[in-house]
């Protein structure tokens, strides 16, 4: 059945037509009766009448008159048979194309009948059943006019009711009903504005628990990073030798830490500004990707069409890096990086992503490797993809392998911009030209996939 048919409205209107026609035709049925027998009695008490002066007239040999006579044509089967079995009755049937009420009795062994004109009774009946038909109708539409108004009121805040819960599903802690009954004491509640108040209250209390959360680690990371740095400097000052090396190498994967904390305290804020330019994405992903080298990790570079984006670069360059990193980590060799217009996809042939990430995305400190990580890497890539407005897609290749596709908005020239025959690292209208390039992504503790 279609989709329309499962909605409330259509089926609060299938259920007011329903009982509207059901009480209609039960009224019609009890008014058609009640005025059906009222007229039928006051035809067949006159008829009764008529055949008794008729039978008087018989037995006293004077004439019948033009309404009454002895075995009349047309006087049915039925009535014939009663009267000569010596019972008196009526009936009515047509005669001549008109409806007739006939009344017959007993005389001498024959049959004494007299018929009286129906046709004006039968009209009022027809007529009676034609303004039930009318009036039911009216009345039908009528109500389904007032059902329909009422019901779409109720489904009207029932939708917009939906439409918070699912702002609030994605993200817009702010949004709230505001339902007018619920500001009102005065006013009763129906069951719409009790739904209304709880998902409201619900918002308000999901909101003052992540902004608690929210203020929490902001403040754990801001009070951890002044004894880090001091930790830092005085591990530096130890004497050479691999307890030096340990205790250094602890520092530096606390102080990474730290900075994701503030990193990801700052996306949850939501008050993450952009600097958008226009770069070429081939280039500025062969960048990250020396980067990533110089560490150690081989990386494989693939690209294909080539064109223009509108991002902010050091971002766009935080969630490859990450990505890519996350890919030699919980990975496996091959890791293959691949530019194909504004698409950049990264790929390695290990494990791949483990389900829970797949359908519900990358969660803090959940790791499902004995690899390091605190699963802050690609949570950091999802929110910063979302600052630039691109699109991270998490999947795993049917041969094995987990792969992470980044979509960026690409940007279309005009016919009057000039287009560079060779295409740069764009620095933007407002870049330092005395200022040297940006230093490349820094590496992080990514998810497990």
């Amino acid at each position: 059945m279609p989709a329309w048919t499962a909605t409330l409205a259509w089926k609060a209107a299938l259920f007011i037509t329903v009982m509207c026609c059901a009480l209609a035709a039960l009224l019609g049925a009890l008014v058609h009766a009640s005025v059906t027998r009222e007229t039928v009695d006051d035809a067949r008490e006159k008829a009764l009448i008529r055949l008794e002066e008729v039978t008087h007239a018989y037995e006293a040999g004077e004439p019948l008159g033009g309404y009454g006579a002895i075995d009349p044509p047309g006087l049915p089967a039925r009535l014939r048979a009663l009267a000569l079995s010596g019972q008196r009755g009526t009936v009515v049937s047509d005669f001549r194309g008109r409806p007739t009420m006939w009344a017959a009795g007993p005389a001498d062994g024959q049959a004494i009948a007299v018929r009286v004109d129906y046709s004006v009774s039968a009209d009022t009946i027809s007529n009676l059943d034609r303004a039930i038909l009318g009036s039911s109708v009216l009345a039908i539409g009528a109500t389904l006019l007032v059902g329909a108004f009422a019901v779409t009121r109720v489904t009207r805040r029932l939708h917009l009711t939906a439409q918070v819960a699912r702002r609030i599903s994605a993200g817009d802690l702010d949004a709230r009903v505001n339902d007018p009954r619920t500001k009102d004491p005065s006013r009763p509640e129906d069951e719409v504005a009790t739904v209304s108040e709880a998902l409201d209250t619900m918002a308000s209390t999901l909101q003052e628990k992540l902004l608690n959360e929210q203020r929490f680690t902001a403040d754990v990371a801001h009070e951890l990073r002044t004894p880090l740095t001091g930790l830092s400097a005085a591990a530096e000052l130890l004497p050479p030798g691999r307890p030096s090396e340990l205790v250094q190498d602890r520092v530096r994967t606390l102080r990474a830490l730290t900075e994701d904390l503030l990193e990801i305290s700052r996306l949850d804020a939501g008050g993450e500004t952009v600097d958008l330019d226009i770069h070429e994405l081939a280039p500025l992903t062969e960048r990250v990707v020396r980067s990533v080298r110089s560490t150690g990790c081989e990386t494989e570079l693939t690209i294909g069409r080539q064109v223009r984006v509108e991002t902010d670069q050091r971002r766009l360059e935080r969630v490859l890096g990450n990505l890519i990193t996350n890919a030699h980590k919980h990975g496996a060799r091959p890791v293959v990086v691949s530019v194909d217009g504004p698409v950049v996809t990264v790929r390695d042939h290990g494990a791949g992503y483990p389900r829970y990430l797949l359908e519900h995305g990358p969660q803090r400190f959940r790791t499902e490797s004995g690899g390091k990580g605190h699963g802050l890497g690609l949570t950091i890539a999802v929110g910063q993809a979302a600052v630039i407005g691109a699109e991270l897609e998490f999947a795993n290749a049917p041969e094995g392998g987990a792969i992470a596709r980044l979509s960026l908005p690409e940007y279309a020239h005009t016919d009057h911009e000039p287009v560079d025959p060779h295409p740069g690292p764009n620095p933007g209208p407002h870049a330092d030209p005395n200022r040297g390039p940006r230093p490349g992504p820094r590496p992080e503790e990514p998810d497990t996939p």
